[in-house]
């Protein structure tokens, strides 16, 4: 885990992957301290309400962050959820 803290008025936990990729999650409260390491499968965090108890989602949401090289990425590449993007012609292949 690299960073757990207060970022303007949300609650944010990090964690370096290595390679140059880090995720951010909030709002959420975490029991890891800055140093720790945490494996596949591992409980990180608990989901969160915002410190004045507003949210903008009608449900409790939870917002995910991935940086690569400091640059914010897609997350759903983490997870394999993008498949890739197929060029159709637009005669439908006659």
């Amino acid at each position: 885990m690299s960073f757990t803290g207060v970022v303007v008025d949300r609650v944010v936990l990090s964690i370096d992957h290595g390679s140059g990729y880090v995720s951010s999650f909030e709002p959420v409260s975490s029991e890891l301290e800055i140093g720790d390491a945490v494996g596949a499968g591992e409980v990180i965090a608990q989901l969160e309400s915002y410190e004045d108890g507003s949210g903008h989602c009608d449900q409790p949401c939870l917002h995910w962050g991935v940086r690569h090289h400091g640059e914010y990425i897609n997350p759903l590449l983490m997870i394999g959820a993008l498949e890739p993007s197929v060029l159709l012609p637009l005669n439908g292949g006659e």
